[in-house]
């Protein structure tokens, strides 16, 4: 029968430790694994090890969402219940979403997940390890529609200031072709 564990004892997840760990937890929300690892002198695969098998918590990313008052909520909630109650279900199908969105025509770099595998910089340079970024870049903004049957065309605005009048011009032909096509002329 074997009385203790292989290896050698513990000194980093004690039960001391991991309170420790809960303590700074429950001080700041947002804490790293080093931070930690360092204020509680453990080692960082330690204090690692403390959060996901000890205290089985999982690192989340945080989530950017939209300020909203409480005016917002209310108008919210006031037009979902308008909808609900003023609508048939296949009134609803036939609600057509839109979004514009302005790209950027240089296009996208994420630092944190664009990487270049070489041996020295220079050869990384090489490969297409630099960035080369305008100072004032092109734009171009676009537009486009969802409803249940599908999708809309999409609308490429000319480069420069779009105002309503050609917002207008451009989308709403676009919109209603494709409700009249789509569910039929009303």
């Amino acid at each position: 029968m074997v009385q203790d564990a292989p290896g050698g004892p513990r000194f980093a997840r004690t039960s001391k430790t991991i309170q420790k760990v809960k303590h700074k937890l429950n001080q700041k929300k947002t804490v790293s694994v080093r931070s930690l690892a360092k204020d509680c002198s453990i080692s960082k695969s330690s204090s690692h090890r403390i959060l996901k098998e000890d205290m089985e918590l999982y690192p989340y990313k945080m989530r950017i969402e939209p300020k909203l008052t409480e005016e917002h909520k209310n108008k919210r909630k006031k037009f979902v219940n308008l909808v609900d109650h003023n609508f048939r279900k296949e009134d609803t199908m036939r609600i057509l979403f839109s979004d514009e969105k302005i790209f950027d025509l240089d296009g996208m770099y994420n630092s944190q997940n664009q990487r270049i595998w070489a041996a020295g910089r220079d050869e990384a340079d090489e490969n297409g390890g630099i960035k080369v970024k305008q100072r004032f870049p092109q734009k171009v903004m676009v537009w486009l529609g969802v409803c249940s049957k599908g999708v809309t065309l999409l609308v490429i605005f000319d480069p420069g200031t779009v105002d309503h009048a050609e917002y207008i011009q451009k989308v709403l032909p676009v919109a209603l072709k494709y409700g009249n096509k789509t569910f039929g002329q009303h």
